[in-house]
């Protein structure tokens, strides 16, 4: 496993070392949900969750990370330096079970992450639909044009097979069923599908969907963030690969 943040058994303690990046609202939480390792040698089943509190003495808030978008929710770093905790604050029931805990965690992020680009694409979606009714060029609104007209039957017909395969994998999670596959499908879709969206809602808009007083600049600079939630494409669609094919 990559996790290098530990937790080590010290009598009725745990003894928690290591940083977390990319934390979302983390340098304002009262409390937080921390993954460590708790035997290196073990690999991912050597991975457990731990409940940490705000004042634990060796638990700091690092960095506040300045990013490009989603700047309406604050992201930074969370430091543990010898970070003593009670024994009762580990989570869970078994000490090789924190890998299984992790994935159907994942799962619902990468699900909550493919509805949050169906929703930053339709809100582009939306409000360029509006921009190509009122905007007039050469005489008539531009969204008489047929090469307009062709861009929002795309945007709208990839929305709506997002959002089904969104609703699915929702489904299947509500249902108690596995949706390792679906989550990992809708995550990956929904957001390739949304950077399309924003980005002809800018062209849309032409050059005043590059001035900060209009809506697409902001969606665009959004939708980036959710490429990296709940894993890249890239190693999403590794896994989704070695899923479906199965062990040779």
């Amino acid at each position: 496993a990559s996790i290098r943040t530990t937790a080590v058994r010290d009598g009725d303690y745990w003894i928690i070392n290591g940083t977390k990046q990319w934390i979302t609202n983390g340098p304002i939480c009262d409390f937080c949900t921390v993954v460590a390792t708790t035997d290196p040698s073990k690999g991912l089943k050597g991975i457990n969750f731990f409940l940490v509190e705000k004042g634990t003495p060796g638990f700091s808030y690092g960095q506040v990370i300045n990013k490009l978008g989603c700047r309406g929710v604050v992201t930074g770093e969370l430091v543990f330096d010898n970070c003593r905790i009670p024994a009762e604050n580990w989570l869970g029931d078994d000490l090789e079970k924190g890998v299984e805990y992790l994935g159907e965690i994942l799962d619902e992020i990468r699900i909550m992450t493919g509805a949050m680009a169906l929703g930053i694409a339709r809100a582009a979606y939306q409000e360029a639909l509006e921009f190509a009714r009122k905007r007039v060029a050469f005489g008539r609104p531009i969204g008489k044009y047929q090469l307009i007209r062709a861009k929002f039957a795309d945007m709208a017909t990839e929305m709506e097979a997002a959002r089904l395969l969104i609703y699915r994998a929702a489904w299947m999670l509500d249902q108690g069923m596995n949706c390792r596959k679906e989550a990992i499908m809708a995550k990956v879709f929904a957001t390739e599908v949304c950077q399309k969206v924003v980005d002809e809602a800018t062209r849309i808009y032409g050059a005043n969907g590059f001035a900060l007083e209009y809506a697409p600049q902001r969606h665009f600079r959004d939708a980036r963030f959710l490429l990296y939630g709940g894993g890249t494409h890239e190693v999403l669609r590794d896994y989704l690969g070695r899923l479906l094919i199965g062990r040779l």
